[in-house]
């Protein structure tokens, strides 16, 4: 059997040797052989365990990876596997982020200004007026806010709700991503980032970075089982 140095496995990865070390230490690696004078040898199976960790970082981030890798090393694959499951499942709810975002971006493109607010929006709204406006009921609206998906300020005088245009904008959104049957919280998050943005253009040129980030975890996913697939398969050998 070959046997390889901290360094040897460091060079392929353009990291120090101590960091090789380390890995092993943390349980990223399996325990090396130790010559009499007390040197790692490590084989070609480290060198595998150590491909798929640094695989796994950037398709699952650093505390999962680890998680990930640890699991594996210790002989615990179903936990391994369901914590590659649970980083698939979190990429599936993005995807389904980004696609509501899609058709909200497609829905605000559609006003003149890319802003959404309808006209007729700019004194402030009771919680009737926007339930009434909507055809929904007053309590939807009110559940709509409790959920995080409005956040209209209060009158300091009376103490009741006031909408702005843009609360109205927010709640008409939000009717629409209902009748797509999203659910409340992914419109939630879906809009503040039409709040952070300001604009369907601006809205629009993130949603692109964020699908391009999310292609991009999404093909490391696929590196990184593969990767994995390897080291498991150096074990049995």
């Amino acid at each position: 059997m070959a046997y390889l140095r901290p360094a040897d496995l460091a060079r392929e990865h353009g990291i120090s040797p101590q960091a090789v070390r380390n890995y092993e230490r943390d349980g990223l690696l399996p325990p090396a052989e130790r010559t009499d004078s007390g040197h790692r040898r490590y084989t070609e199976r480290h060198a595998a365990a150590l491909r798929a960790y640094r695989a796994l970082v950037p398709a699952h981030g650093y505390s999962e990876g680890g998680a990930i890798m640890r699991a594996v090393v210790a002989g615990r694959l179903d936990d391994a596997l369901a914590a590659v499951d649970r980083s698939h499942a979190e990429l599936l709810r993005d995807r389904g982020t980004l696609d509501a975002v899609g058709e909200v971006v497609s829905r605000l493109a559609k006003h003149p200004d890319g802003s959404g607010r309808a006209p007729g929006t700019n004194r402030p709204f009771t919680v009737g007026d926007v339930a009434h406006r909507l055809g929904v009921s007053v309590a939807t609206v009110r559940k709509w806010e409790a959920a995080g998906v409005l956040n209209p300020r209060r009158d300091p005088s009376t103490g009741h709700r006031a909408y702005d245009a843009d609360d109205v904008r927010d709640a008409e959104l939000a009717h629409f991503l209902r009748r797509g049957r999203h659910p409340l919280e992914l419109i939630a998050t879906v809009i503040r980032q039409v709040r952070a943005a300001g604009d369907a253009p601006a809205l629009e040129a993130t949603l692109a970075d964020w699908r391009r980030r999310d292609t991009a975890r999404g093909l490391a996913m696929l590196t990184a089982a593969s990767l994995l697939s390897d080291y498991l398969s150096s074990e049995k050998n």
